[in-house]
């Protein structure tokens, strides 16, 4: 399977994904992208994200309420390519 690339709207960047990360939130922190977050287990949604185009998987539900086309990058990861507005 390939590697997910991750397309920061905003600026355009894009982020390789490798499968070694436990999640996005993990990702995004190793590109030096910040993002705010208090818990990194899905309960408090502070790091809630749009997603744009994609689609993600969680390791866990999120206990947070998210709305349709949001992500929680603390407990999931990309399925494929993905693009965040951010």
């Amino acid at each position: 399977m390939a590697t997910p690339t991750v397309t920061l709207r905003t600026s355009g960047m894009q982020l390789a994904c490798p499968n070694s990360e436990r999640c996005l939130l993990e990702v995004l922190e190793l590109h030096d992208v910040q993002v705010e977050y208090q818990c990194r287990s899905g309960y408090c949604g502070a790091c809630r994200l749009k997603l744009v185009k994609g689609e993600v998987a969680y390791q866990q539900q999120p206990l947070a309420f998210i709305n349709d086309g949001e992500i929680l990058p603390c407990c999931c990861m990309p399925l494929a390519d993905i693009e965040l507005e951010i």
